[in-house]
């Protein structure tokens, strides 16, 4: 922007193709951010909870998805507006952070920014209300800390970290079997976890699934599994104690880089050519032979000769495996990645207890398990489904259920969940409003009335009347000061969340409550939206 002057020095602002841009500034502006934020919240919003809706999302090149995992959702919306994009960004970095609590961290700032519209429209300034929201993040953060609880888990005794994995999955499409599921997950996550450390690579879990057979097949497996079948229907089928040869070069003649041709015009050159090839074949073969493999795995395809040939000398080999499941099966069989085969030696080979073919069904779907390996730290969660829908929100899941474990380990402390943290913050930031003099005071009030959201959009999304609900919820932790009792969505007959064991985790919440207050400040702080207009 230029301020330019024109002939009698009167000043005149330039912007270029003016006619073009459309801008709404001052209040304008803070009203249609906050309709763009609130839009987004309002479809999260009935997703969540126990008893939250789906959502079906059909992308242009006609695949289906069918979720209520919040960061998946707005993953997949064609979102246009730039304030609907931050909340897309919002549930994202929740999702890179903690990998559950995408949709409530959505409706907490949804909520807050429908309390920050009706104080703008009481004329106070956008900037007090941002800081007010921040000093009521501040007093909620520090209260979720107070009511936290440690739990104590060992190897041996997993049932906290079960009942916490539980929690999340009883918001998704697989709680009738979450039990399972979440005890899949824990084992999982202490497979790979350095408890030492207080530390979990998600890497080393391998999350495959196949459709056919019921969610109750899904099963946990210390090894890994590859989708893959071995390249010579006469291979055997199942090898013990299987020395692996983990190879990345083709199991094919070199092929000559010149330019030349070769004419061949007599059958004896062919001959020798054919000979010359065999030989080389024999060679490759003898090389993993001598060095004691009795099972190749190939990341390029050998054609069908040297599978003839591999075959006749009863050496197993499997083709085509990608370069990430070839990483993972070298850590769990603590073999070595050879990239040439004069480098092949004994030292370098994976040992695996049992490498075994399964298949399934009537069809010729197969798949290669290697399992009791040297070194378990790489384990498979094998997933069954009716259809691809399901196996593929079983994946997404399982995802926020092995985060969650993993984040337990990382700090053991948990609040409850039913909206009973959500309802006791803000009960206390409530509290605490009081002492703040000045306009602050109202957008702390506001921040404890958004807090509500959350046990509001649980219980009418369990069916219940959503006011009546939560003030007796509300009353019952005013008078008991029991900071557990929350929203009953599955109509147990409790409210105590502690009786349920409703958990969620401490790091999760907080993000949530910090992350959704930092893009609502940013929200509130923009007065001018310069767009170019749609032709």
């Amino acid at each position: 922007m230029a301020l330019a002057f024109d002939e009698f020095g009167r000043p005149f602002i330039i912007l270029r193709e003016q006619e073009k841009k459309s801008r709404i500034r001052g209040l304008d502006a803070q009203k249609a951010n906050i309709a763009a934020g609130k839009a987004v919240a309002r479809i999260l919003r009935t997703s969540l909870g126990p008893k939250g809706m789906d959502k079906m999302l059909q992308s242009p090149d006609g695949d289906v998805t069918i979720t209520n995992d919040g960061a998946t959702i707005l993953e997949q919306m064609d979102v246009d507006n730039q304030i609907a994009k931050l909340m897309v960004e919002l549930s994202r970095s929740q999702d890179y952070e903690i990998g559950d609590g995408t949709t409530g961290v959505v409706v907490m700032a949804g909520a807050l920014l429908e309390q920050a519209e009706k104080l703008l429209e009481r004329g106070i300034h956008p900037i007090r209300v941002a800081e007010g929201y921040e000093m009521a993040s501040k007093i909620a953060f520090e209260h979720l800390e107070r009511i936290s609880q440690k739990f104590e888990f060992t190897a041996d005794n997993i049932e906290p970290l079960v009942q916490t994995c539980m929690t999340t999955l009883s918001s998704k499409i697989v709680n009738r079997c979450k039990r399972a599921l979440a005890e899949i997950a824990v084992k999982a996550v202490l497979a790979v976890a350095d408890l030492e450390r207080k530390d979990v690579n998600l890497d080393l879990i391998k999350v495959e699934g196949k459709v056919g057979g019921k969610l109750e097949d899904t099963e946990l497996i210390y090894g890994i599994v590859v989708d893959k079948d071995m390249s010579h229907p006469q291979m055997p089928k199942r090898i013990e104690d299987a020395k692996i040869a983990i190879l990345t070069c083709p199991f094919e003649p070199p092929k000559p880089k010149t330019k030349h041709k070769v004419d061949i015009d007599t059958v004896e050159k062919f001959q020798t050519l054919r000979e010359q090839e065999q030989k080389y074949f024999d060679e490759m073969v003898q090389k993993c032979k001598d060095a004691g493999a009795t099972l190749v795995i190939c990341q390029w395809g050998f054609d069908d000769e040297a599978n003839h040939l591999l075959m006749n000398r009863n050496l197993p080999a499997v083709r085509w495996v990608g370069g990430v499941e070839l990483e993972l099966i070298a850590i769990a069989t603590g073999g070595r990645i050879v990239p040439r085969f004069q480098e092949l030696s004994p030292e370098k080979l994976g040992k695996a207890g049992l490498v075994r073919e399964k298949s399934f069904g009537t069809t010729k779907d197969r798949v290669l398990y290697i399992e009791q390996c040297a070194n378990s730290r790489a384990v498979t969660i094998f997933i069954r489904g009716g259809n691809k829908m399901m196996v593929e929100e079983t994946k997404r899941s399982l995802h926020d259920a092995l985060c969650v474990a993993r984040n337990l380990i990382r700090n053991n402390s948990i609040v409850y969940g039913g909206g009973s943290a959500e309802i006791s913050c803000s009960i206390a930031v409530e509290t605490a409003a009081d002492r703040h003099p000045g306009v602050e005071q109202y957008a702390i009030r506001s921040f404890a009335d958004a807090l509500d959201a959350v046990p509001l959009a649980l219980a009418e999304n369990s069916g219940l009347p959503p006011i009546d609900t939560l003030t007796a919820v509300k009353a019952q932790q005013v008078k008991e000061s029991n900071p557990h009792c929350g929203i009953d969505c599955n109509d147990v007959g409790t409210n105590d969340m502690k009786e349920q064991n409703v958990f969620e985790t401490l790091i999760g919440k907080q993000q949530q409550i910090l992350l959704a207050t930092q893009v609502v400040k940013m929200i509130l702080k923009i007065d001018d939206v310069i767009s170019p207009s749609e032709y």
